[in-house]
């Protein structure tokens, strides 16, 4: 390997590790999970770097790397069967959406109670603007299943997010 094309990796690692690292730890929800897959994608980056195409943008190709090396990641954590019984429910979209309605903190500790499957579909879905089909091919399933999947995390969140609510409301408190 030459000099300069370690300075420019070197570089490169500089500008994004807190961008790839803040992406993995939304993914996986874990710090420890998070800086593994942050050393993971950097290998694939430094593996791939050839690959790279300079019409688009660097950021798009390398969230793509950090995006389907978590997306391995989580495949394997459970089993295939187990996924393939996730069905499609019609959950009514009742009331605000509670993102709207809350801080950062609040959100970010809902969203560390979902399951890493769920909390990774719907990031990708809702923060990474990821199609259903897109999440479908990412994860080797069907539509179904990210619609199933995004449903489900949206309701447990909104779940979540109300009890946290109720739990802060000073006009819950008893005089």
């Amino acid at each position: 390997m030459k000099r300069r094309d370690l300075e420019a990796f070197e570089q490169v690692y500089r500008l994004f590790d807190r961008p790839v690292y803040t992406l993995a730890l939304r993914l996986l929800g874990n710090e420890t999970e998070a800086y593994d897959l942050l050393q993971d994608s950097f290998l694939k980056l430094f593996e791939q770097v050839s690959q790279y195409r300079s019409e688009a943008p660097f950021w798009s190709w390398l969230r793509r790397i950090v995006v389907n090396t978590a997306l391995m990641r989580l495949r394997g954590r459970r089993p295939m069967d187990e996924l393939d019984s996730l069905m499609l429910d019609h959950l009514s979209d009742s009331g605000p959406d509670p993102v709207d309605s809350v801080s950062a903190q609040d959100l970010k500790r809902a969203l560390g109670q979902l399951p890493a499957l769920s909390r990774a579909v719907l990031w990708l879905y809702h923060v990474e603007g990821y199609t259903h089909e897109e999440i479908a091919d990412a994860f080797e399933r069907t539509v179904s299943f990210s619609k199933s999947q995004v449903a489900r995390a949206s309701a447990r969140l909104r779940t979540l997010l109300n009890q946290e609510d109720e739990q802060w409301n000073p006009a819950s408190i008893p005089a």
